[in-house]
């Protein structure tokens, strides 16, 4: 069989190295010049530059890589011309044989979520493996699959699935995101929804019920419901009030948590239900959740300079996640700015939280007219901790939340978040001078 691979980075490459072990003929397209070389020293067909719908010709299957819209010239060709598509996520699944699948998805957490539930299963003596946009691509997994694969999906790869099923689904939000990608908030949701389509009754899905998108997606499906607010009691023992959270009925103090308050509470409440569901146990489930700090990019504290705190929260690529971070603190210097991606990235300059704006990237301007009396633009990542450290006074934070995704002005939120930490350790550094 002819197999073309729609981009060379990361899974597309595995998806690559996968088929060619199988036996079949491989080819890799990818509009990147530089990523030319690496396909050929790797041993396949580069397919380089501009889109020309006669790279299908004799190809019996194509496998797109996430980067690749369902609306795009690679993918409609295809169909047009008869030939399958499938994502590279949802083949490899395929061909793997598993226990039991969790799948995680959301507008914000989900790479969070992902991780928690397989330290949770991993603690409780399951095998388990987080893959997916998270830890290693499906496809690389397929040679020594663990008996639970904890997958991390987005809406662009479930709009294309074919067979997927999860016996245990998690919804983190549902918010308004790549409007640039789906064409509409409708088609975005239904595009969520197909992470409980193929579910049974015998399956679960585990939602945050105090979000009305998650609430929607998880009502269409047939599979038994599981509700988790951590401000609410829930029949099904996770839950919380203002003192303290519930995980399979017991309680925890939220000072004996380490995470922040906010949606990283929530999100492990989420993680512990899907965890216990898939066959982890209470115990290192509970310990896990104890001891929980978020990750890189995601409101991480870097430094604390002459009483003014610098966060990281690069990972907040859409106005949502943005918005959650600002009102986490009371007196905000905000960097932002980014790709908007067609949503109302505006909002963040006008929250009463915000007393300064620092605005960069392709939606500068947009962030700036909207609070013109607090707005500041700047053309680096240095010129903008710069700016924002003079305009800090102590006990504000000087957050980084873009609110957009990072691809006009780096290669990811991991390299926006890098660059920021490297620009406040100067100021640190210059500081104890």
């Amino acid at each position: 069989m002819r197999v073309l691979v729609l981009g060379a980075a990361v899974s597309g490459l595995a998806a690559a190295q996968l088929a060619a072990r199988s036996g079949h003929v491989v080819s890799i397209y990818d509009s990147r010049p530089e990523r030319a070389s690496d396909i050929i020293a790797r041993g396949f067909a580069a397919l380089i530059g501009d889109w020309d719908a006669d790279h299908l010709t004799g190809v019996d299957l194509v496998v797109a890589s996430p980067g690749f819209p369902e609306r795009s010239a690679p993918i409609t060709d295809a169909y047009e011309a008869g030939v399958p598509v499938v994502t590279e996520f949802e083949w490899a699944w395929e061909q793997m044989d598993l226990e039991q699948t969790v799948a995680v998805t959301g507008t914000n957490g989900k790479t969070t979520v992902t991780g928690l539930i397989a330290d949770m299963l991993e603690a409780s003596g399951v095998d388990a493996s987080a893959m997916g946009n998270i830890g290693i691509a499906v496809s690389e997994a397929v040679s020594s699959p663990p008996g639970v694969a904890v997958v991390e999906v987005s809406s662009a790869q479930l709009q294309m699935t074919r067979s997927f099923r999860a016996e245990v689904a998690v919804i983190t939000n549902v918010e308004v995101d790549h409007l640039d990608w789906h064409g509409s908030a409708e088609a975005y949701r239904r595009a969520k929804e197909m992470i409980v389509a193929r579910q049974r009754p015998s399956d679960v899905v585990v939602f945050s019920s105090n979000d009305a998108g998650a609430t929607a997606v998880a009502a269409t499906a047939v599979s038994r419901k599981i509700g988790v607010d951590q401000y609410a009691e829930s029949e099904h023992g996770y839950g919380g009030d203002a003192e303290s959270i519930t995980i399979a009925g017991e309680r925890l103090p939220r000072s004996a948590i380490a995470a922040p308050e906010g949606p990283f509470v929530q999100n492990l409440l989420l993680a512990a239900a899907a965890a216990m569901e898939a066959g982890a146990r209470s115990a290192p489930v509970i310990e896990i959740a104890r001891r929980f700090t978020p990750g890189a990019h995601r409101q991480h504290l870097v430094a604390t300079v002459s009483d003014v705190r610098y966060v990281d929260d690069s990972k907040a690529t859409n106005p949502h996640a943005a918005l959650a971070a600002i009102s986490a603190y009371d007196s905000v210097v905000l960097i932002a700015g980014g790709q908007s991606k067609g949503l109302d990235i505006a909002s963040l300059a006008r929250h009463p939280h915000v007393k300064a704006l620092v605005a960069m990237g392709e939606s500068a301007e947009l962030l700036s007219q909207a609070a013109p009396a607090i707005s500041h633009q700047v053309e680096t990542m240095e010129a903008a901790v710069e700016l924002a450290a003079a305009l800090a006074e102590p006990g504000d934070v000087v957050l980084l939340s873009p609110g957009g995704a990072s691809w006009d002005m780096f290669d990811s939120y991991i390299q926006r978040g890098q660059m920021f930490a490297e620009a406040v350790k100067d100021i640190a550094e210059r500081s104890t001078a």
